[in-house]
């Protein structure tokens, strides 16, 4: 399962009251995306609500694809948001504590400590292949990158 499918609305209750419509909890589910993409209801959120969400669709959700918003692009954004915090130096609370501040956004630290750990796998791996390959500046690249997230 995608760390994206383990990402839910902070407040769920209360945004889908003031959109006066349910909504899923998880934030990257098709009927969630369609109302952040299409902005229907977004004029009924109170001030910071809207903010935070007008933020989460500026940030994930514009990409010039076709299929927009399904097009795997806001769930590849998100988990390079991710693994950009944690190359900050955050910790898997810290990072949720972010999203949440950022938008509204919350997951448990687990799964985010899960994803983390299998980024740094996949890295490790990666890094074996170019030094197999004989491709040292991408090797050293991702070690530079394995090295930052593994902090």
């Amino acid at each position: 399962m995608a760390i994206t499918d383990k990402i839910y609305v902070k407040n769920h209750q209360q945004l889908a009251s003031q959109l006066e419509t349910s909504i899923p909890k998880g934030a990257f589910k098709g009927a969630t995306l369609d109302i952040l993409f299409q902005g229907e209801g977004l004029e009924k959120l109170d001030d910071a609500t809207r903010d935070r969400v007008l933020d989460f669709a500026q940030d994930f959700l514009d990409c010039d694809c076709d299929n927009n918003p399904y097009c795997g692009c806001p769930e590849r954004k998100f988990m390079r948001y991710l693994l950009e915090l944690r190359a900050q130096g955050l910790g898997p609370d810290a990072i949720v504590d972010v999203m949440s501040d950022d938008y509204m956004l919350y997951a448990y630290p687990g799964d985010v400590l899960s994803f983390l750990d299998d980024a740094v796998r996949t890295l490790e791996a990666a890094e074996g292949l170019a030094r197999v390959d004989g491709a040292s500046e991408k090797h050293e690249e991702i070690r530079r990158v394995k090295r930052d997230l593994a902090k």
